[in-house]
């Protein structure tokens, strides 16, 4: 069923902070595979709402470069952004960029 999905070039929406303390290579080739098989990949974070917040564990360092629009979702406000990003996609597929984005300024973590 999940290829099936895939295969068409869904819209994918993972929800997580990124905290991932397991093998950066296993979650780097299975978020690149999902890229591959996604119209688009959307990642929300919900600590990206901090000012303070930088992506440096190694979870989310892994998953970055295969991201095609990293966003918060903390709020009622940066819910509605989504959905207005939502509305506001292109069928075609972004072009890709592999190569991961940098944000804020320091948050350390015991999975660096």
């Amino acid at each position: 069923m999940g290829r099936r999905v895939l295969g068409g070039g869904a819209l994918t929406l993972v929800i997580s902070d990124g905290w991932d303390c397991g093998n950066p290579e296993v979650l780097s080739d299975e978020i690149a595979r999902l890229q591959r098989n996604s119209r688009r990949l959307i990642w929300l974070n919900p600590l990206l709402g901090s000012p303070d917040y930088e992506p440096l564990t190694r979870g989310i360092k892994a998953a970055l470069p295969y991201i095609d629009d990293f966003m918060p979702v903390h709020n009622l406000a940066s819910l509605s952004d989504l959905a207005t990003h939502l509305e506001n996609l292109s069928e075609r597929r972004p072009e890709r960029r592999q190569g991961g984005r940098p944000r804020a300024s320091n948050m350390m973590t015991r999975c660096l």
